[in-house]
């Protein structure tokens, strides 16, 4: 919820009660108010029943807010908020929290209840590719816009990654980047803000991440704009958390059919053997959680990809783990990968 739509819920606390119970009545799906004072600062909250209370103890409809109001209120830091303190506010059953800046100011309002979850995380998107594999198709359209059913394949991610409360986006453009920027603008119809890193020259898979002058979050997440998954975000998250780890990659497990037997040996002595195995192998997805500092080590205006930072990790010593997706997953790279997505795009629960 960006801040246009906020007003609707905030109220003065040295207004009259009246004017509380005239807003509560316009809103169309909660019962809540935000009561500010006069710099803008969050004092309390005020619901029906905070109402019923204040009257019951012989306040009038002519007294200020702030005789009425619930102080101990919950809110987060829109900054430096935690999946513990989410999985609190989701135990105490809180609809409308508010996020709110260093002044106590509110910066976003999150309905919980229309939300997968809250993460603290901003996403890079990289949707600057020519789509070579998918000419025509890609003549006059930039890949990512390409539809999958009845709209963009990259507009399926952030419709994605905005229901696991992500509403930071930067979109790095090349080939036909003003398509793009024309079609999203700003974010705020899609309810996100949407910055734009430029590319002048082809800057790889994460190059362009470096174009970003400040993180607010200590992790990022970095995704190939012209993938279609419906990837758990939050249970990937809470796994690079809960592994400490420096990076982690979201792997697709593909399985190769030995068509014949697989001996096992030892000296050329037989030990046993496997008729007609099934190995699974897991491959880069093309998406990425990683620690946020480490986009400094990219060199500003060179090349770079993901793999070149896995490099660097293992070189280090540094934790670089995968994360297996369990939902779907299908990077749309060439013309069959584009019809299997016009034909799975009906059945893929987001």
């Amino acid at each position: 919820m960006n801040i246009p739509d906020m007003d609707k819920y905030l109220v003065n606390e040295e207004s009259p009660l009246r004017v509380a119970l005239e807003k509560i009545n316009r809103l169309p799906d909660s019962l809540t108010l935000f009561v500010e004072n006069d710099d803008g600062r969050v004092a309390g909250t005020l619901t029906d029943g905070d109402v019923r209370r204040g009257l019951l103890k012989g306040f009038t409809l002519d007294d200020p807010i702030k005789m009425f109001m619930y102080r101990s209120f919950s809110s987060l830091d829109e900054t430096s908020f935690t999946l513990s303190e989410v999985d609190q506010i989701r135990e105490r059953r809180i609809r409308l929290l508010p996020l709110l800046d260093k002044n106590h100011k509110i910066k976003r309002l999150a309905d919980m209840s229309k939300l997968r979850s809250l993460l603290p995380l901003e996403a890079v998107l990289m949707a600057g590719g020519r789509g070579e594999r998918l000419r025509p198709l890609t003549d006059h359209v930039p890949k990512p816009l390409l539809k999958a059913g009845d709209k963009p394949i990259i507009e399926h991610t952030i419709d994605h990654l905005k229901s696991f409360g992500i509403n930071r986006f930067h979109i790095a453009v090349n080939y036909k980047g003003e398509m793009i920027k024309d079609y999203f603008k700003d974010g705020k119809d899609w309810g996100v803000d949407i910055t734009y890193l430029n590319e002048t020259s082809p800057l790889g898979t994460l190059g362009a991440a470096r174009l970003i002058d400040h993180f607010i979050f200590p992790t990022t997440l970095v995704m190939n704009a012209d993938i279609l998954t419906n990837i758990d975000l939050e249970d990937f998250y809470r796994d690079f958390v809960q592994q400490e780890a420096d990076m982690a990659v979201a792997s697709v497990p593909y399985k190769v059919n030995m068509p014949f037997a697989v001996l096992q040996t030892s000296q050329n002595r037989v030990i046993s053997f496997q008729e007609k195995p099934q190995f699974t192998y897991y491959t880069n997805g093309g998406i990425y959680l990683l620690r946020s500092q480490l986009i400094s080590r990219i060199e500003s205006g060179q090349a770079y990809h993901a793999t070149d930072l896995m490099d660097n990790l293992l070189a280090r010593d540094e934790k670089l783990i995968q994360y297996p997706i369990h939902g779907f997953w299908l990077d749309i790279g060439r013309p069959e990968d584009f019809e299997k997505a016009q034909k799975e795009i009906k059945h893929i629960k987001f």
